[in-house]
């Protein structure tokens, strides 16, 4: 199988947490990216780590505005933990177009094994 093939067949999973407005996960979805924002699980109001415990249980890649998931990230490494990956863009660095664009180019250039207890910044 060719190494493209495969790397369609393993694609990068997004969810967003709070701090990321809804009409990212959606702009993804219309992409045809595998996306969901905490609002459409309703997981709206948990946690940092809870967020960050669901995105591991269903083998999702976390886009945030929220810096605590840079601390968070390095705290499961040093316990030993794995997770699926962040992407963090600070909130005034791109507009929603722009953010869901350069979320698009990760989602096809990395794949989940190269996303694993990484974080990417936009």
């Amino acid at each position: 199988m060719e190494n493209s093939n495969l790397k369609n067949l393993q694609r990068i999973k997004i969810y967003t947490n709070e701090s990321v407005p809804v009409a990212i996960a959606e702009g993804l979805k219309r992409r045809g990216i595998d996306a969901q924002s905490c609002q459409d699980v309703e997981n709206y109001g948990l946690t940092d780590e809870q967020q960050l415990d669901y995105a591991c249980k269903n083998e999702f890649v976390i886009f945030t505005h929220d810096d605590d998931f840079l601390k968070l990230s390095a705290r499961y490494i040093a316990q030993g933990k794995r997770h699926p990956g962040i992407i963090y863009s600070h909130q005034r660095n791109y507009s929603l177009g722009e953010c869901i664009r350069r979320i698009k180019l990760v989602v096809d250039i990395l794949s989940p094994v190269e996303m694993r207890n990484h974080i990417e910044f936009l």
